[in-house]
Parts: C-alpha cells; structure tokens; sequence
C-alpha cells in the first residue's frame, strides 16, 4: 500500500513539474523543431511522463515512447490514449534482447535506473543526497536496432536512462540523424563512451544544453574530443544536462 501511494505522489509529482512550465514547454519545441519535421519519426527513450513525445506531437512528429517502469508506462498509455501517432513500448534499452533488473526510486521515477554504478556515483554526491533506490524489478529488454526493425528509422532519437546511455548505443548498428544523450557530473564516463561510440558510428558534431534549459550552450558545433573537454571541465554543481549529436552540423548552431 505505501509503494503504491510513494509510486501514485511520484508520478503526480512528475506531471505537474514537467508539464507546468510554459516557457521551458516552449523552448523545447524550438530545439526538437531542428531536427524533426512533419511526420518524421522520433524514438523517445526513457519516456518517464512523456513531455518530450509531447513536444514531439506539436511539433507533427510520430512518436515511439519507451518506458520500462510499469507506472509511468501506464500514465503514458493514458495521456496518449487517443493518439494514434504514439506507440508506446513497456521495455528498456540495452545492448541486447532480454531482461534486467531495474532498480526505483519510487519518489522520485524520473531517476529509476539499470545501471548499479549509477546508484553508486549518486551515494553522497552534491544535489543526491535525498535519492534512495528501495525497490527493484525484472523488466524485458530490447534494443535500438530492434525498435527500428519493429517502427522504422527515427530522425532524431531522445536518450535519458540514468547512467545506461551507452549501453542503449550499444545497441544501434548504424548511424542515425540526430540524436540526445544525458550526462551527468556524477558520471561523466558513461556519457563520454557514449560520444566515443557515435564518434566510431558517424560523422557526428555536438552540441549540449545544461539541466532543464534547453538552449545550446556552444555558439559553433564541436568535435569529439572538444565535448569531451567540456563535459570533463564541467564543476560537480552543474549536476546534468543533454548532449545534442547530428550529422547535419547545420542542426547545431544556436539560432
């Protein structure tokens, strides 16, 4: 009974942040609005609540929703129940098909994770100290290559699983248009292998956005090896952000 009322708060929670500010509502549909189109497809994994396939559907882009956590996968099934652009898949991303252990939050749903080096960065760290992983469950697996064999070749790819984003690239054996990654300074290895494996697939450029902004923070796109300098000199308080990949360098410069 109290799992289920902690799970209900945490998602009820997770609405009101992510779809109560109009302004950063706002400046997200600008930056997806540089890599999708009318009709395009959009993979969105580690959905959560869904405000990033929201931002999607404005701007007439179809949507893959992918949210392993049984709760969340629900709420998402019921905001777009009558959208016939939003697939929703009850799975999570990794290098391979199968199952793994997720691990909760249940206050807080937006940072459930498969990656126990992820738990591990957080214990004690700047601005986590409040987070506690207290339940764990098996949830099916898949991968970016099946996804695309099942929904088709998305033009842009949203990635946001808590320290598992490599694994999820792992997973993908050709180069994509455009993608996202998290990163966070509790764990900036993960987003750099990260980087090193797009660098291997494709010709990309990067650029990132710190937190919840949603605005470039570098006035040219960048190589590599200067993203990695940057997230590498990052100080611990910047917590997080998201890490733009394209092969359009175009795609990339502030507007």
């Amino acid at each position: 009974m109290l799992d289920s009322f902690l799970t209900l708060r945490g998602v009820v929670r997770s609405l009101r942040i992510y779809y109560g500010d109009r302004p950063r509502r706002d400046r997200m549909d600008a930056l997806h609005a540089r890599f999708l189109r009318e009709d395009d497809l959009a993979f969105d994994v580690g959905a959560h609540v869904g405000d990033r396939v929201a931002s999607f559907r404005r701007l007439g882009a179809r949507a893959v929703a992918v949210e392993p956590q049984p709760a969340l996968a629900r709420t998402l099934r019921l905001l777009f129940a009558l959208d016939r652009g939003v697939t929703v898949e009850e799975a999570a991303v990794g290098r391979a098909e199968g199952e793994i252990e997720l691990k909760l939050n249940l206050p807080n749903p937006t940072v459930a994770t498969a990656s126990d080096d992820f738990i591990q960065a957080a214990e004690g760290a700047l601005g986590w100290e409040e987070q506690r992983w207290t339940r764990s469950i098996r949830v099916p697996m898949t991968t970016l290559d099946t996804l695309i064999a099942r929904h088709g070749e998305p033009r842009f790819v949203k990635i946001d699983v808590e320290g598992f984003e490599d694994e999820v690239l792992a997973g993908l054996s050709r180069p994509l248009a455009s993608l996202s990654l998290e990163f966070t300074t509790i764990q900036r290895k993960v987003a750099i292998a990260a980087i090193r494996r797009l660098e291997n697939l494709g010709a990309y450029r990067f650029n990132a956005a710190i937190g919840e902004s949603q605005e470039l923070e570098h006035a040219e796109p960048l190589d590599a090896d200067a993203v990695v300098r940057w997230i590498e000199s990052l100080p611990i308080e910047k917590n997080s952000g998201d890490v733009y990949a394209s092969l359009d360098p175009q795609l990339l410069r502030p507007r």
